[in-house]
């Protein structure tokens, strides 16, 4: 599994926080995030607060509230947003595309990003598969990711998405992304695309991609 954030007590997070005063206020979720990483790094996740977490930034709580509904919701920024972007791009495919490489590539596509963003999305990975305090928030978030994965294949095979064909699908392409999200966290050198990529060929050849290509 991902490294978990580095630990530190409690009583050390009140000297850690008076060199945040004066700080220019956070004006945008991606700024945010960037705070709440560096206390998550500096004093655990689960013993930063919420409150640590606002005035580190410069912002009162209802401020908070605005970018996030909880503390457990920051790691995964805009999921939700991307997540309809993976359900756009699969819905776009040629119908004469097999299935299996059109999952392969709207899964590459939906983890690709510019290298600058790979440095805090590494950070961001870390803290979803290595936090014990999140997986609870993590099962609801990917089972909405499995979801789109199921209502493609049903969409191509005739299949309801909750019939075994869909539902295993979609459970196995989250084991493969988890995989290379793991493999990618441990080699920093690797490419995580690359990763996925190769671990999603091998997850359609054992599905079998010309069977499965749709009804």
């Amino acid at each position: 599994m991902a490294p978990s954030a580095t630990h530190i007590k409690g009583s050390q997070c009140h000297s850690a926080r008076v060199v945040t005063t004066g700080r220019r206020r956070i004006t945008s979720r991606a700024d945010l995030e960037l705070v709440a990483f560096d206390l998550f790094d500096r004093q655990g996740f689960e013993q930063t607060t919420i409150d640590d977490i606002a005035f580190a930034a410069g912002i009162g709580r209802r401020t908070f509230f605005r970018y996030f509904g909880s503390k457990n919701e920051i790691p995964w920024g805009d999921f939700d947003g991307e997540l309809a972007r993976m359900r756009r791009r699969l819905a776009a495919t040629p119908p004469g595309a097999p299935l299996m490489d059109a999952i392969r590539q709207a899964v590459v596509d939906f983890n690709r990003m510019p290298p600058e963003q790979l440095p805090a999305h590494r950070r961001r990975m870390a803290f979803i598969l290595g936090v014990p305090a999140l997986q609870a928030h993590s099962t609801l978030r990917f089972a909405a990711w499995r979801q789109v994965i199921a209502d493609f294949v049903a969409q191509r095979t005739g299949d309801r998405p909750d019939d075994l064909l869909p539902r295993a699908i979609g459970h196995a392409m989250l084991g493969v992304a988890v995989a290379a999200y793991e493999q990618w966290l441990a080699s920093p050198g690797d490419d995580l695309c690359e990763l996925l990529d190769s671990a999603v060929r091998a997850l359609g050849s054992a599905f079998g991609r010309e069977g499965a290509s749709g009804r």
